[in-house]
């Protein structure tokens, strides 16, 4: 017997796929084209539109709108997809925009916190257990890759990248990309502000781990070497880690992130 639970007020498209568990709020509309995994939870006034994959155990607060249409002159009404990986909590009046033909997508990974009206345009990738604080507004095209926490009122500029367990402040205006593990804020100048060790620590990253980090960026910061031949030093001086090739690996354009983003199938 299904435990799905519709109030009577919401508008469900016929050819909508609703697993078992789930329950849909007072007068939220659901297009044609939407699947919604077992046990979500979706409150009042949202709407799903077409295209959206959303997946087991997620809650959905009143006022989200999830797969409108891209706000991008390039989208011709070709077909794309929004996913929502598993258990990931999106608060009231969130905004996530399907993708465009650019990438046929916008994804958002499990176990996220996405707070209250942050938006995220066309063709974004947020990773795994990502926080994202109140009013954070994503530019089309962003990257945000796993742990990492983007504070409230921040403004992300189109295809930037944020590495993972990064941390970008409050208020920022997010110009350029951030690498793995390292705090970055500011309006007036966006700067890089160490690493974000209370969350590497938080984390459970060790003090020889961080140590490995520490080096390799004092390499890449502090050394007065050009990008590329402060990379190169990185890979000759510093100690093989998986630390040390992730970061090597985001300034090489980030292979781990493109196998994320391929696992998630149109």
């Amino acid at each position: 017997m299904s435990t799905t639970t519709i109030h009577p007020s919401a508008v469900i498209g016929a050819d909508a796929k609703i697993a078992d568990g789930v329950s849909i709020g007072p007068f939220t509309v659901i297009e044609n084209d939407v699947e919604i995994g077992p046990n979500t939870v979706i409150g009042p006034n949202v709407h799903i539109d077409n295209g959206a994959r959303i997946g087991e155990s997620c809650r959905i607060f009143p006022g989200a709108v999830l797969s409108a249409v891209p706000q991008d002159l390039k989208f011709e009404g070709e077909e794309t997809f929004l996913y929502v990986g598993d258990r990931t909590v999106i608060r009231e009046c969130v905004t996530l925009n399907r993708g465009t033909k650019a990438s046929g997508k916008t994804v958002v990974g499990s176990d996220c916190l996405i707070m209250a009206y942050v938006h995220a345009g066309h063709d974004c990738i947020i990773g795994n257990g990502v926080i994202v604080a109140n009013s954070v507004q994503f530019g089309g095209h962003c990257e945000v890759d796993d742990f990492a926490v983007i504070g409230g009122l921040a403004g992300v500029h189109q295809f930037v990248r944020i590495g993972r367990y990064a941390m970008v402040g409050g208020i920022s205006r997010a110009s350029l990309d951030v690498p793995p593990f390292v705090m970055a804020g500011g309006h007036e100048k966006f700067r890089f502000e160490g690493l974000n060790l209370v969350g590497l620590k938080r984390r459970g990253f060790t003090s020889q781990q961080i140590d490995r980090i520490r080096a390799v960026y004092r390499i890449l910061f502090q050394s007065g070497f050009l990008l590329q031949n402060a990379l190169e030093k990185v890979e000759s001086d510093c100690e093989a880690s998986p630390e040390r090739d992730e970061i090597l690996d985001f300034f090489d354009g980030g292979s781990a992130r493109r196998k994320f983003i391929r696992s998630y199938k149109s």
